[in-house]
């Protein structure tokens, strides 16, 4: 993978791990527009994991093209992140297992009112792995030391 920028591969990494906003990703509609949306993730094994309904729109999408774009960056002063872009692959997550760990990971567990709609046994899940290609990072820490002190 090539990464550039403020980072190595494994700060990258680190910042993924540690960082708990929501990935934005970015793919293409069958029609040719642009589509961007915000999931949960989890990093593991060198892909970003995501979990949507199956209805959902993006799974159509990305069933006609598999490349993505996405970023990781946090939403407070100093600005900080990770984009990047890849390829991601979908399939089915019949026992919600990804969901439930995003659940733990966000929420810290299921036992709220979002977790009993999505954990619906009649509702149909699937997992998105984004495999990156490339990873851009940045770090304004130093840059903004004095606007946020």
């Amino acid at each position: 993978m090539n990464v550039t920028g403020s980072w190595s591969e494994a700060e990258a990494n680190s910042f993924l791990a540690e960082t708990t906003v929501p990935i934005r990703v970015a793919c293409r509609t069958p029609a040719g527009g642009l589509w961007m949306l915000s999931l949960w993730f989890l990093p593991c094994d060198g892909a970003l994991w995501c979990a949507t309904g199956a209805d959902a729109d993006v799974v159509r999408y990305l069933d006609h093209d598999d490349g993505v774009s996405f970023e990781v960056s946090t939403n407070e002063p100093p600005y900080r992140g990770v984009r990047g872009a890849g390829t991601a692959t979908v399939e089915p997550d019949r026992d919600k297992s990804l969901l439930r760990a995003l659940f733990d990971r966000y929420l810290g567990g299921t036992d709220n009112g979002l977790g009993d709609r999505l954990l619906r046994a009649d509702r149909d899940e699937v997992r998105i792995r984004i495999d990156p290609d490339r990873l851009y990072t940045w770090d304004f820490t130093e840059r903004m030391r004095d606007a946020v002190e």
